[in-house]
């Protein structure tokens, strides 16, 4: 098997030379660079890990620690931590916590025995175990598109987070739907005591006022995150003595149990009832109707987290941040417009709940008009 000295010779340079090719650790001219590279590849030289592990302190892997196999959402952003990884010269251990505390607790224990360098995680609704955990052993860690409120002494986070933002993305669609003539517009909100739930219930609350419309609490239904429990949230929902005509779901699991739950009753998107969503998934462009949604930046906020994680292995005293990335209203036809307006006619984004609130007196003068004429919208 070639070594480092190996290599060296082979390429005509020094023992630390090589060293600071392959670990970056130093600028080196480009020939020479290329020169060294050219002699790993022909001697088929490896670094040994386990070997520079034990000099460096540092394995040069990361723990992640989301519900991957279970939630679709994380699936790409597993995407987006990976390849950023893969860049900096990391490997990814992965443990799925399956939303639970208590197996979250455990799997973030094995991956933090196994020497990662720091870890990744999307806690749960109950992080309690967690925190004490990486606490307790100064784990260096990185919250991913859930924040905790754990505060620092200083008031500010007392650990690094990266997530989308929840609140004004669901105001928006709330006012959208709004603005098509919707007073009844239920939520099929997620898990409790996620901030993405409480952070989009507070989105759809905002929206209602922004439309001038009143917030009604049998209109706001948990579905647990979870399929199943947006299929039970939304067929509530349906049971009502005067049910919503438009709904908001709070991601894409529960979208797929909010359409199950109509078909079984023989309702029609957008023609009985109108959706809009939270989460842009692959195949949302291919349902019929095509589903307006909200579009989180998945593989951004996946290689953006690893780069708040290394920033933070490069300096640990640092101040901890949380660092917000935008998502992106992706409209369709399943909230009931026929096609997405010309670019020129779309609202900007800070102006949608008033423009909302406009377009909805618009729609219901037309509405009354039909009426009148003997017409149903």
């Amino acid at each position: 098997m070639a070594t480092m000295a190996d290599v060296a010779r082979s390429a005509g340079v020094s023992v630390a030379t090589v060293s600071h090719v392959l670990n970056g650790t130093r600028p080196v001219l480009p020939h020479t660079r290329q020169a060294v590279l050219d002699a790993v590849e022909e001697l088929g030289y490896t670094t040994n890990t386990l070997a520079r592990s034990l000099v460096t302190s540092r394995t040069r892997s990361i723990g992640l620690a989301v519900s991957a196999i279970s939630n679709p959402y994380f699936t790409e952003i597993l995407q987006g931590v990976e390849a950023s990884a893969l860049e900096h010269g990391y490997s990814l251990l992965i443990a799925d916590p399956h939303d639970d505390p208590e197996h979250e607790r455990m799997v973030v224990q094995l991956l933090h025995e196994r020497r990662v360098d720091g870890m990744i995680v999307a806690p749960s609704a109950d992080p309690r175990g967690l925190l004490a955990y990486l606490g307790r052993h100064d784990v260096p860690a990185v919250f991913l598109d859930r924040l905790v409120d754990a505060p620092a002494a200083n008031g500010g986070p007392r650990f690094d987070q990266v997530c989308a933002d929840n609140a004004e993305p669901t105001s928006r669609l709330v006012a959208h739907l709004a603005g098509l003539g919707h007073r009844r517009i239920g939520l099929v909100a997620g898990r409790p005591g996620l901030s993405t739930t409480s952070e989009r219930i507070t989105g759809y609350r905002s929206g209602l006022a922004f439309a001038g419309l009143p917030y009604d609490e049998r209109l706001l239904v948990h579905g647990d995150s979870e399929s199943a429990g947006g299929e039970q949230a939304t067929a509530a929902l349906l049971s009502l003595g005067v049910p919503p005509t438009a709904l908001v779901t709070g991601n894409n699991a529960m979208t797929i149990g909010a359409l199950r739950a109509l078909r079984a009753r023989g309702l029609s998107v957008p023609g009985d009832i109108a959706l809009c969503c939270f989460d842009d998934f692959a195949w949302a462009d291919l349902f019929s109707p095509r589903l307006t949604t909200i579009a989180q930046p998945s593989k951004d906020i996946g290689a953006r987290a690893v780069r708040v994680l290394l920033e933070r292995l490069a300096k640990p005293d640092r101040p901890a941040r949380t660092v917000r990335l935008p998502s992106a209203f992706v409209h369709r036809t399943s909230c009931g417009c026929p096609e997405e307006p010309p670019r020129s006619e779309r609202p900007q984004q800070a102006q949608q709940p008033q423009q909302s609130v406009q377009s909805a007196q618009s729609v219901q003068s037309a509405r009354a008009a039909e009426s009148e004429r003997g017409t149903v919208a």
